[in-house]
């Protein structure tokens, strides 16, 4: 199973220091990424991404999905790799999984200019460790979980070839 969760803060600041602990609770082994970003909204309304240049561990399905969910929540081109009729099809299977148009909507609600979340998939997390390192930090929490059975159809819907 894995946790998608999104920390949504009030600045830039704040979510960077939240972004380089979560990296460090990785080195730590509290938890076990296959996808982290913070995303940052300018005054402007635009968004501005940075990921971690590799995360140990993360397969190149569980690559997949990180890409497309992010990609479906955020709709940054170039990060879902989800095309043509694959698109509604992953859609209604996130919709089943917790992903949902409600859950998107409160992701995009975090993300008004000047402020800033960390994205996090983690195939594993020690949750009490992982909450009392974080809670310094404040913000705001939204999180869902993917059944392994959602995971592999997903990443089966993923790598099968369109016709």
């Amino acid at each position: 199973m894995s946790e998608l969760i999104i920390l949504g803060y009030e600045d830039h600041d704040t979510a960077g220091k939240a972004y380089d602990k979560v990296l460090e609770l990785q080195r730590d082994f509290v938890v076990n990424l296959s996808g982290l970003a913070v995303v940052r909204v300018d005054e402007d309304g635009k968004q501005k991404v940075e990921t971690p240049g590799k995360i140990v561990g993360a397969s190149a399905a569980s690559g997949a999905l990180w890409g497309t969910l992010f990609g479906l929540l955020f709709l940054v081109p170039g990060f879902g790799l989800v095309m043509g009729g694959l698109m509604g099809a992953v859609s209604g299977r996130l919709g089943k999984s917790g992903i949902d148009r409600a859950f998107k909507d409160r992701v995009q609600s975090l993300l008004e200019p000047g402020k800033a979340a960390v994205v996090i998939m983690a195939n594993k997390i020690t949750e009490d460790k992982f909450r009392s390192a974080m809670a310094p930090f404040g913000g705001s929490v939204l999180q869902t979980s993917l059944s392994e059975e959602d995971e592999k159809e997903l990443a089966a819907d993923l790598t099968t070839p369109e016709a």
